[in-house]
């Protein structure tokens, strides 16, 4: 249960090996649905809805093991209580949530494990209402940090629009630069960064799609995605159309969440990224439900 989406992943598992059987989304965006710090009734209903007919396709499957596990929509909110006790009461369902530092180190474990991430560098996960970045080397954690903040998020707060205005990236990405400056993070220098989370798949599609390269290529230059935010925040009618024709359920947070990308790629002087297919629900899959030691 993320703040942006809310996601359903079938997997065979056996030993140390699992396989993605199906994967299924609804953009739910109960970031959207936070007000003064607490997800409204409306947006309970959107999760136990979602929820639901999640559930009825387990069962549809006979599939009896489910895991299911919030992030930043469930911690950053006062009425968490509150809101896992309304989804066990409308669905039978028990959501555990995550705390930021369990997010990051699942998001690294997914990526590295299962997703086959460089033995060294920086990870980061742009969510829609939290960011995780983890430094490595040698395959294990060296620092790492939750920022509350996240493309859905800053796009509620700040925009006003479908797209930020001048005045309005300057806000987001003020509050994202002092968020990197709280996380004394930002003077580590890690020349590659592998990325998680939808904003940074949906940037890699769109930097694909105007090089005409491989849709599927996981590598990208930093100065490519810089370059792309620099054409993307001109909000015209051909930003519009490019949008909708590559990554349409994410034109309303793909400028934030480029603002995010872009101030870390330029904090940790990153030069290439790669896009990293597996994060924190591979990580949860592999620690919590197979119990696999990641340094085994």
């Amino acid at each position: 249960m993320g703040s942006n989406t809310i996601r359903l992943s079938i997997y065979h598992y056996e030993g140390r090996r699992f396989k993605l059987l199906m994967n299924k989304k609804e953009m739910a965006g109960l970031a959207g649905y936070i007000q003064n710090g607490t997800l409204s009734d409306s947006g309970i209903l959107v999760a136990c809805r979602v929820l639901a007919s999640f559930k009825a396709i387990l069962e549809n499957f006979d599939i009896q093991e489910m895991h299911v596990f919030g992030t930043a929509s469930l911690r950053n909110i006062v009425n968490t209580e509150e809101v896992l006790d309304t989804i066990r009461l409308v669905t039978g369902i028990e959501v555990s949530v995550l705390s930021g530092a369990e997010e990051a180190a699942y998001s690294f474990l997914g990526a590295t494990v299962g997703g086959g991430a460089p033995a060294a560098g920086l990870l980061a996960d742009i969510g829609g209402g939290s960011t995780e970045l983890v430094s490595y080397e040698g395959g294990r954690i060296t620092s790492g940090c939750s920022l509350p903040m996240g493309s859905l998020s800053l796009y509620t707060k700040y925009v006003s629009g479908l797209f930020p205005t001048k005045e309005e990236r300057r806000a987001i990405r003020a509050q994202v630069k002092t968020e990197l400056e709280r996380a004394k993070t930002a003077g580590v220098r890690c020349s590659h960064m592998t990325g998680v989370g939808g904003t940074i798949r949906a940037a890699a599609k769109l930097c694909n799609d105007r090089s005409n390269a491989d849709p599927d290529n996981p590598v990208l230059p930093a100065w490519e995605l810089q370059e792309l935010y620099q054409q993307l925040k001109k909000g015209d009618q051909k930003t519009l159309r490019q949008i909708l024709r590559s990554v349409p359920d994410r034109v309303h947070t793909i400028l934030p969440g480029l603002v995010i990308l872009n101030c870390v790629l330029n904090s940790y002087e990153v030069e290439t990224v790669s896009v990293s297919m597996c994060g924190v629900r591979e990580g949860y899959l592999l620690k919590r439900v197979m119990g696999v030691n990641e340094h085994a």
